[in-house]
């Protein structure tokens, strides 16, 4: 029996599959708690470290579980000597089922396992594909203490905590796989953990992991709240950090003594930050040298530059202008201002030779017809081949810039300037790239690598959007006001809402169809879309699974 314990929390990145690489960053900081004032009693890590989250179908492997198995007992081997034990969490096969599940590991051997028992499968989750729910846990006896151990899920629902409280925990330690979404900070805290630990009057340590994993990423924003309902310790955001937490054995039961208080990113940046972060694992964790962008003096590319210049420096992004002959001079006077700025490698490749090659190829074909649409998206599809020439010969990753109100709408063209390996604007509407626009100029981020001071020319923010694939073209000669298209796409998509509710809102019934129509018209683009960061909750892809081929319509 103990009346103090020090836990650490590590908020660490992971690479899934990367067992060795996990298990070597969680020796790393057992070790660097084991020297910290006052040594540590145990270190704690995210939902499923060991092996990475999310790991999708990659957990059917054998080999897989069976590296992880051995991993695991050599972790547990490495608790035998002096330092504090660790709590992992791993998969684990029983009687034939995978389970997502925590082990401490403790004086040499894996002293206790409990399973995750409230599986996710909505939204990003499909974790009952994958795994078998664990039996309600009871908890782990730590030192003479009682110590719950849910995952993740597990405290969304009342029942796994309310379980291990009437079974003698003493305290809740919840290790997490949670990605981030806007406003779900508060939403953890507020709205699940604090509920949690009044109901069962036990403090709570929330331990979240941190950096990107393809179209998720992850906050960290770890906490302690204790059994009154107050935050004990706040960790920071969008970095990993490593914390030592004290806790006291009162009359009234344990409590975390207040430690850090970390302050989380404010709205726009923690959506600038989650592009950030997510761009910068993608690059790294696949090898990529750096990114190639086209840089066209908009808005969307100029916001992607700034993106990725804050995510890998500078020196590894390379921004290209490709000019055709409805290229204002406006826009490139823009686009060289904006690398300037930024302070990366630009280039400029008129795309008249090859407009002049394809109008001739094309043009026995052609003939008869006056140019339209297929003349404006040969452009762009001769700005991606260009790109993609530039990827290929020299490595870098070809970063992909559309917005989600164009990507809804299909204002996009498919193998143009869709064309590429990842897009940090996937999830953000053109309302929400204004204004990380607008705020990247006045600050720089908290991870960001880029140059401090304004990065974007101020007339890229207030100059109307316009592709330039036409004479004097503007976005709003296709599509109604970004004002009016998020909102009704924002009701479309996010919450479901029927045309007549949307009108029930006050918006204009036939804007509303059409916009519903072009909806769902484009939704076989979307399927060949690259990759890009969950913002919102119900993002193209994971969230949001339609058929390409249906008749429904609202209205």
């Amino acid at each position: 029996m103990v009346d103090t314990l020090r836990i650490t929390l590590a908020q660490l990145n992971q690479s899934v599959g990367d067992i060795a690489a996990n298990a070597a960053a969680m020796l790393a900081a057992r070790e660097a708690a084991a020297r910290a004032p006052g040594g540590a009693d145990l270190v704690v890590f995210p939902e499923l470290h060991l092996i990475g989250y999310p790991p999708e179908d990659l957990i059917l492997k054998p080999a897989l579980i069976e590296r992880a198995a051995a991993e695991l007992q050599r972790l547990a081997e490495a608790t035998a000597g002096d330092g504090p034990a660790m709590l992992v969490g791993s998969v684990f096969v029983r009687d034939g089922a995978l389970h997502n599940g925590v082990a401490l590991l403790d004086q040499g051997k894996i002293a206790a396992v409990r399973f995750k028992h409230e599986l996710p499968n909505y939204g990003t989750f499909d974790e009952v594909r994958l795994f078998q729910p664990g039996p309600l846990p009871e908890p782990i006896v730590f030192r003479g203490v009682m110590i719950g151990v849910p995952i993740c899920e597990d405290i969304w629902h009342p029942d796994v905590c309310r379980h291990l409280a009437d079974f003698g925990a003493e305290l809740l330690i919840c290790i997490n796989g949670s990605p981030y979404e806007i406003d779900k900070d508060s939403l953890r805290i507020d709205g699940v953990a604090k509920l949690r630990a009044v109901d069962t009057k036990l403090p709570l340590a929330y331990l979240n992991r941190v950096g990107g994993q393809d179209e998720l990423v992850f906050d960290g924003a770890s906490f302690v709240i204790n059994g009154d309902g107050t935050l004990a310790v706040q960790m920071c955001d969008w970095e990993e950090q490593v914390v030592q937490t004290r806790w006291t054995r009162t009359a009234q039961g344990w409590r975390c003594d207040r430690g850090e208080m970390a302050e989380l990113a404010g709205r726009p940046e923690d959506v600038y930050c989650a592009m950030t972060l997510a761009l910068r694992d993608y690059v790294d964790r696949n090898r990529f040298p750096g990114v190639v962008l086209g840089l066209s003096g908009g808005i969307d590319s100029a916001i992607c530059a700034a993106i990725a210049v804050d995510a890998l420096g500078p020196e590894r992004v390379w921004c290209v202008m490709l000019p055709s002959r409805f290229t204002s001079t406006e826009s490139l006077t823009d686009a060289t201002e904006c690398a300037r700025l930024l302070g990366c490698r630009y280039d400029t490749i008129p795309i008249l030779p090859a407009v002049g090659a394809f109008s001739e190829m094309l043009g026995p074909v052609f003939a008869g017809r006056a140019p339209d649409l297929a003349e404006e998206n040969l452009q762009s599809r001769i700005r991606g081949v260009t790109l993609m020439a530039l990827s290929n010969k020299f490595g870098p990753m070809l970063l992909t810039t559309g917005n989600k109100s164009e990507m809804s709408v299909g204002y996009a063209t498919i193998y143009g300037d869709m064309a590429g390996g990842y897009n940090p604007l996937k999830d953000a509407y053109k309302m929400t790239v204004f204004a990380i626009s607008r705020w990247r100029n006045l600050h720089r981020p908290k991870i960001g690598l880029g140059p401090e001071g304004p990065v974007i020319p101020e007339n890229i923010i207030v100059k109307p959007p316009t592709a330039e694939l036409r004479e004097d073209q503007k976005d709003s000669d296709s599509l109604p006001p970004y004002e009016v298209l998020d909102p009704i796409l924002l009701g479309l998509v996010e919450h479901e809402k029927s045309v007549a509710q949307l009108v029930d809102d006050g918006f204009d019934h036939d804007t509303v169809v059409r916009i519903e129509r072009l909806l769902h018209l484009a939704e076989y683009k979307r399927r060949q879309a690259p990759p890009g960061v969950k913002l919102g909750s119900r993002n193209f892809g994971r969230d949001r699974r339609y058929p390409i081929t249906h008749a429904f319509r609202s209205a």
